[in-house]
């Protein structure tokens, strides 16, 4: 019998079989009318999970791609530049700006810690002129989600334009994007969207576009202007992914029918439920203990155990992949995503297979109480 394969990491995400099956129908060409109606369907959707009446630039890339549009189109060599850091995204925010030439002021926080507006408003009156501010809002190498709105206020405050990778976030925990004034969010199709990997989106502010105008670093493929006037024109300039934005307008409307409150109450239960069934065996949370945290989960391993050798049983065994730890963790926590096309019982699976291996390892656990308050956790009530 072929294995069967479950896949509970956070990116890329399990996809549906609707957009499968969308995926699998014959390539049509960029600029035929058929494909024309599906991308300006595509891009209304995705205005709309982002919550935005603005822009929303579409690129063949994955979402570090969309995180190099975003610096190449507001960056000017020597301008000052801030990010703020708590884990591994953050640190690629930081490697971007300083490639790109921009004066680097990099504020870091120990990976784990929860940004606090605090932390961003002294690191600002400090720096000084500062003209734009890099934020991570769901950081999946700990699994933190920060309050994105309050920091993203406190850049406003001094001047600067916000830029948000919200690349796990957007479409499992609310992204405001007009409301919470972000003139940048990046995102990509692998993540909340259901989607295999390959499409990279940036949403552009009035002020962002007027500042990229005036940028001077180089650029091409991910020119904002150049992309902008083609969408316009329901164009774009360059061969798009033609079958993955087929796939994406399915995937967004499987959201948007579900409804954007409701995806997000189902990422918060998830969540609680992965972590109420975690500490039921005993197992130390690397990741908060907070219904904010709906993308992915992070736990440490029990004393004497390693991580890695943990996510390997999981494959090996069970089929199941999950996620090591991803630099200075690696080997010292697993992270199991709940993001996108997941239900309870996808996160039980993955709980009695980590009890299983955990036990195996010698750890003493007691036989089948995770998933039992993982799905009383389920059952409970819960507020976004």
């Amino acid at each position: 019998m072929a294995e069967k394969r479950y896949l509970l990491t956070p990116g890329p995400t399990p996809v549906p079989p609707e957009v499968l099956a969308a995926l699998a129908e014959p390539v049509i060409h960029h600029r035929a009318r058929d494909y024309r109606e599906i991308y300006e369907r595509c891009l209304a959707r995705v205005r709309d999970v982002y919550r935005t009446e603005h822009d929303v630039l579409m690129y063949t890339t994955s979402g570090t791609g969309a995180f190099e549009s975003a610096v190449a189109n507001l960056t000017s060599p020597g301008d000052r530049q801030l990010v703020l850091s708590a884990g591994n995204f953050g640190e690629r925010w930081a490697g971007m700006v300083k490639a790109f030439g921009a004066d680097l002021v990099h504020v870091r926080l120990d990976w784990g810690e929860m940004p606090e507006p605090d932390d961003l408003r002294s690191a600002l009156v400090e720096a000084g002129d500062v003209r734009v501010v890099y934020l991570t809002h769901s950081e999946t190498s700990t699994g933190v989600v920060c309050d994105i709105q309050a920091l993203a206020a406190v850049a406003k405050e001094a001047g600067a334009l916000v830029v948000v990778d919200a690349v796990s976030s957007l479409g499992a925990v609310p992204v405001e994007t007009d409301a919470w004034e972000l003139d940048v969010v990046v995102s990509g199709s692998q993540k909340a969207l259901m989607c295999p990997p390959g499409l990279g989106f940036v949403s552009v502010s009035p002020a962002a576009l007027d500042a990229a105008s005036r940028a001077t670093a180089a650029r091409y493929v991910l020119d904002w202007e150049r992309t902008r006037k083609a969408q316009a024109k329901l164009d774009a300039p360059f061969t798009p992914a033609v079958s993955l934005v087929r796939g994406l307008d399915v995937a967004l409307g499987l959201l948007l029918d579900e409804g954007l409150e409701t995806a997000f109450e189902r990422h918060a239960r998830l969540g609680r439920a992965c972590r109420e069934g975690a500490k039921a065996m005993g197992l130390e949370l690397f990741s908060p203990d907070d219904d904010r945290s709906a993308v992915v989960t992070a736990i440490h391993a029990p004393d004497g155990v390693d991580a890695t050798e943990v996510v390997s049983a999981l494959r090996d065994r069970f089929g199941i992949t999950i996620a090591n730890g991803q630099a200075q963790l690696k080997g010292k926590v697993f992270r199991i995503g709940h993001i996108g096309w997941f239900d309870i019982f996808d996160i039980t699976t993955a709980l009695a297979a980590v009890e299983l291996t955990l036990t195996d390892a010698g750890a003493e656990i007691e036989r089948g109480v995770a998933v039992t308050r993982a799905l009383d956790a389920w059952s409970e009530h819960t507020r976004v």
